[in-house]
């Protein structure tokens, strides 16, 4: 780093690091929680054919209104929520963290989805981390010792959680919002493989937020997130967004795209089985212990864990390798795949212990 930039720079930035993103090309990729199906031909041409009026000369519609209403009927939100669309999740939390005040706090539970730390370091507030307990579940004693002593003005807790796969005791998560002034982001980052959603407790709590995405429904290429919450609480927010932030092919693709809700549903269907078949071949294999999950993912325990990852990776299938992070000793998470990817994937960790 040069001297002007090590002078204009923040301390606090110099001090972290850009966020990583192995490569893979030519790998099998089982790392990100993305959908192993492509879109199929008929659908393609179709969505060529459809992108051909784009006009990109012009700037996008600016409340994306179109795609906001193809959401509302995609995820069966009702009508009477406000929604806030974020170029990713990612978009959506920074965004309420530029809602709070320098120096405020953030709580979250640990281990869960990195971004919300980062995010708070670069945004200037205090994140605060809550250990889960040992079976990945919400200590709720500690957590609420937290809210009483931090007083945070943000609280995420993702819902499943990421890595772990869980969803959290319904009433815990309750007890949370209630004894708090916070405002809570339910992350259902998974909302399409879990079996509860806190969608319906919008209208009964009005420091609730929910965030979603279409990135684990098939379309991570998109980068398009959104909020749900109260009329009141989107209005508020969307004072913070910046003008265009979702570009229109971005629009105009998942406008088109998300109305296929049939083929969004069955791929969803399939990756379920897929978790089924693929967690009972890996709960098979002698060592090895497998979490329940209730995202499109699982998290297991692995005897060598990294150099497991190192072979899986050596062999051209890419895992997320999560063996050092606290309460993931040995800890590995791998992706929902096809039934083909799966077995290959079982096949290489079955060779490796072999």
């Amino acid at each position: 780093m040069n001297n002007f930039i090590s002078n204009w720079l923040r301390p606090d930035i110099k001090a972290i690091n850009a966020y990583h993103v192995p490569p893979s090309d030519d790998m099998v990729k089982l790392d990100a929680m993305e959908s192993p199906f492509p879109l199929p031909d008929a659908l393609i041409e179709q969505y060529l054919a459809y992108l051909a009026n784009v006009e990109l000369n012009r700037y996008p519609s600016p409340n994306a209104s179109e795609l906001q209403q193809t959401l509302y009927q995609l995820m069966d939100i009702p009508a009477d929520f406000g929604m806030l669309l974020g170029n990713g999740s990612d978009e959506l939390i920074q965004l309420l963290a530029l809602a709070c005040d320098t120096g405020d706090s953030i709580l979250s539970v640990e281990p869960s989805f990195v971004m919300y730390q980062i995010i708070a370091k670069f945004t200037r507030l205090n994140y605060h981390g809550v250990e889960l307990n040992e079976n990945f579940e919400i200590d709720l004693p500690a957590m609420l010792l937290a809210i009483e002593t931090h007083q945070p003005k943000l609280i995420f807790i993702a819902y499943p959680n990421n890595p772990t796969g869980n969803t959290f005791d319904r009433a815990a998560i309750e007890q949370i919002i209630t004894s708090t002034s916070a405002m809570v982001v339910l992350d259902e980052a998974y909302y399409a493989y879990a079996d509860d959603s806190f969608l319906g407790d919008i209208a009964k709590y009005p420091n609730l937020v929910l965030l979603r995405t279409v990135s684990k429904i098939g379309f991570a290429g998109l980068r398009l997130g959104l909020l749900i919450g109260t009329q009141d609480t989107v209005a508020a927010l969307d004072k913070l967004r910046l003008p265009y932030n979702i570009n229109t092919l971005t629009q105009v693709s998942a406008n088109f795209l998300l109305k296929e809700k049939d083929e969004i549903n069955k791929n969803a269907q399939i990756i379920l089985k897929q978790r089924t078949k693929l967690s009972s071949a890996l709960d098979a294999i002698n060592g090895l212990q497998v979490y329940p999950s209730q995202a499109n993912f699982l998290l297991f325990k692995a005897p060598s864990a990294h150099k497991l990852f190192a072979f899986l990776k050596a062999n051209g299938v890419l895992i997320k390798d999560l063996s050092t992070a606290p309460k993931l000793t040995d800890c590995l998470r791998v992706t929902v795949g096809n039934a083909e990817q799966n077995q290959h994937f079982i096949n290489l960790v079955k060779c490796f212990y072999d």
